[in-house]
């Protein structure tokens, strides 16, 4: 089971509703970030199992971020998050080396079941 996870989210809310979802289930959450720039910081400072990332952020979006994190460690593993009609945006994310996606407003299970799926 994958131990550390790093969440993205230029929400507060909603980083906290998925570590909430996260460590109620046994999962251990490295740490949050807000941007995808403090993502990459972070990838590098804490080398998570898996990164929860959303796709629309200020400053450096997800799917610049997947692409920096997925130079620095190409087995990297990262599910996005996106809201309703961002389709296009979850492809390329996914061509970009993302695992898979969720989508907001998030539900505990598909959270989990993402989780499962990319870590194992």
């Amino acid at each position: 089971m994958a131990n550390g996870i790093l969440i993205v989210d230029d929400a507060a809310f909603m980083r906290m509703m998925v570590k909430d979802i996260l460590v109620k289930n046994g999962f251990q959450v490295l740490g949050e970030a807000e941007n995808g720039a403090k993502a990459i910081e972070k990838y590098k400072e804490l080398s998570p199992d898996l990164v929860i990332m959303d796709i629309t952020m200020p400053e450096v979006d997800g799917i610049q971020a997947v692409k920096e994190i997925k130079k620095i460690n190409p087995n990297a593993k990262i599910v996005m998050c996106s809201a309703m009609g961002q389709q296009a945006m979850v492809i390329e994310s996914i061509q970009s080396g993302a695992k898979d996606f969720i989508v907001k407003p998030f539900q505990a299970d598909r959270v989990l079941e993402a989780v499962k799926k990319a870590v194992g």
